[in-house]
């Protein structure tokens, strides 16, 4: 690891036990919060998260001050448990309607700061379990505690079935590789590709938004490209808990962010690109027919992005959900 990556590590990794309550509300000041729920078919775990932010910080203290939860074309009753649970809920196909509707969770993001008025705002997956509202608070304290921090990621043991540490495998498959090799000064973030984080309105407006999976990814690139390793933080919140995906899935999930990587690499001036990469994953299936019964399935992985929203005209887009 770097010597300047190790210094990081020690000045700018955090818990969320650091940051207590009454502390983040007196640092607040004039601060407003937003906490964005990016949510597709989580009907049983969204509403006991809304739920859990807007008793703990929001009426039983006034740290957030708006609670929004993005419906990624749900075909569930998310929104109804999340809007009966406390939130507002705003379909992510109505923000900036004018647009071309894309794909995928970093498209809900990126709607998700047209749809909100914060002056930071704090992502939260809405399939976790176990959620607890530190989660939020932790990921606050180093953007209230020092003004030069505009990104926040959170950090934490992802157990799988009975393995402590079996989780995030794309992450220690893929994206760590990744980032090790092209871009060293990100080594020290403990779990690069979660979806618990938190940042300064005017950072995350700057920079675009990949609309899949390697959102986690380009958003760490693209950030430390436009502020340097020192504005950005990391915070342990301990246990994180959700539903896993299938090895196929993670497979297309694992695809986007190699295409991802590709286009840093190219706009970085890091490679000289020979050839278009691919966007077909091919993928296989035990099932009738195909070449020993095997069968043949054909996703595509190519990678849309929206531009930095602070370049969007009309920005706001005023949903009321």
């Amino acid at each position: 690891m770097l010597p300047e990556v190790e210094a990081w590590l020690r000045r700018r990794t955090s818990s969320s036990e650091d940051w207590p309550l009454p502390w983040l509300l007196e640092a607040k000041g004039d601060a407003t919060v937003s906490v964005v729920l990016p949510a597709r078919d989580e009907a049983e775990t969204v509403g006991d998260i809304v739920t859990a932010i807007r008793r703990d910080l929001m009426e039983a203290a006034p740290l957030v001050d708006e609670l929004v939860v993005v419906d990624s074309r749900s075909v569930d009753d998310t929104a109804a448990r999340a809007a009966r649970a406390g939130a507002r809920v705003v379909a992510q196909d109505e923000v900036l309607p004018d647009l071309k509707p894309l794909d995928g969770k970093g498209e809900a993001l990126w709607k998700s700061l047209a749809a909100t008025s914060g002056d930071l705002l704090v992502f939260v997956d809405a399939d976790l379990r176990e959620f607890r509202t530190s989660f939020v608070t932790g990921l606050l304290g180093p953007l209230l505690a020092d003004p030069g921090v505009v990104y926040v990621k959170g950090c934490y043991d992802r157990p799988l079935r009975d393995v402590q540490g079996g989780g995030g495998r794309v992450t220690e498959l893929v994206a760590r590789p990744l980032l090790n090799l092209h871009w060293p000064m990100l080594a020290g973030f403990v779990q690069p590709l979660a979806g618990e984080y938190a940042g300064r309105r005017s950072a995350l407006e700057r920079v675009p938004f990949v609309t899949g999976y390697g959102v986690e990814l380009a958003l760490l690139v693209d950030l430390l490209e436009l502020a340097g390793l020192d504005a950005l933080a990391q915070v342990d919140l301990g246990r994180r808990v959700h539903s896993h995906q299938s090895t196929e899935a993670l497979g297309g999930m694992a695809a986007q962010i190699l295409q991802t990587c590709w286009s840093r690499l190219e706009r970085q001036n890091k490679m000289i690109p020979l050839h278009e990469p691919s966007p077909r994953l091919v993928q296989f299936r035990r099932g009738a027919g195909g070449a020993g019964g095997h069968r043949a399935t054909v996703r595509d992985t190519a990678v849309a992005e929206r531009p930095p929203m602070a370049t969007v005209p009309a920005r706001r887009s005023h949903v009321t959900g």
